[in-house]
């Protein structure tokens, strides 16, 4: 008798979140939606940790704020560890430094505490697609934040980084409609290319503006906009 496989169709995610009502309400939305299976809950980044090596999930919801390891120093565990698990940070927001850090540090996207449900089931689903999802309102905001924070418009991803190579003219082209939040098949309906196509320009883009993840890209996309002075 042939071994039954295992099964490929749940999206397996791990929730890292220290406050038990959220962590207990994000588990219930999740667990009550098709496809997506939670395997694991931590209530602070060292079990985060702990949990991602013992499950090796393809969806971590990531708090920032953890008591014992924080979200960020578990994160660049977790994806040390289990590179092909796939991180959405949850923050309120109340800092900027973090929200970025995060962002270079290898998250593929990050939601508001506040995000609809719909958006949340959207960004999980988007993610495990190797999409990220980045709200163009939400990444003008952070670089706002970073801008006045840092007045000569630096951030703690540009000191000591590589000079980026030039872009040609139909990769800066994908640059600006990822900064806008599109993805890969809505950038492949707008300039006619295949979809593939446009993922190999993406990691072309990626690997010349020495970006690790999306959604930084789409931040560095933001950040080469803004006016100059």
């Amino acid at each position: 008798m042939t071994e039954k496989p295992p099964e490929t169709e749940h999206i397996r995610v791990l929730i890292a979140e220290d406050q038990q009502v959220i962590r207990r309400a994000f588990a219930t939305l999740l667990g009550m939606e098709p496809g997506i299976k939670v395997v694991a809950q931590a209530g602070d980044g060292a079990e985060a940790i702990q949990l991602a090596r013992q499950w090796r999930p393809d969806i971590i919801l990531m708090d920032l704020q953890m008591p014992r390891v924080g979200g960020i120093a578990a994160m660049k565990r977790i994806l040390a560890d289990v590179p092909s698990a796939q991180v959405i940070v949850l923050t309120t927001f109340d800092t900027d430094e973090m929200v970025f850090e995060a962002i270079s540090a290898g998250a593929q996207a990050y939601l508001l505490k506040d995000a609809s449900e719909a958006e949340i089931l959207e960004t999980i689903r988007a993610v495990k697609r190797g999409e990220s999802r980045i709200s163009p309102h939400i990444a003008r905001k952070v670089f706002e934040e970073f801008r006045r924070a840092r007045p000569d418009g630096a951030t703690p991803a540009d000191e000591g980084e590589e000079p980026a190579e030039a872009l040609t003219e139909r990769e800066d082209r994908i640059l600006r409609l990822i900064a806008d939040g599109r993805s890969n098949k809505d950038i492949a309906d707008t300039i006619f290319l295949a979809e593939g196509t446009v993922k190999n320009y993406v990691s072309k883009i990626m690997e010349k503006l020495h970006a690790r993840s999306r959604t930084e890209l789409a931040v560095k996309a933001l950040r080469m906009r803004r006016p100059q002075a």
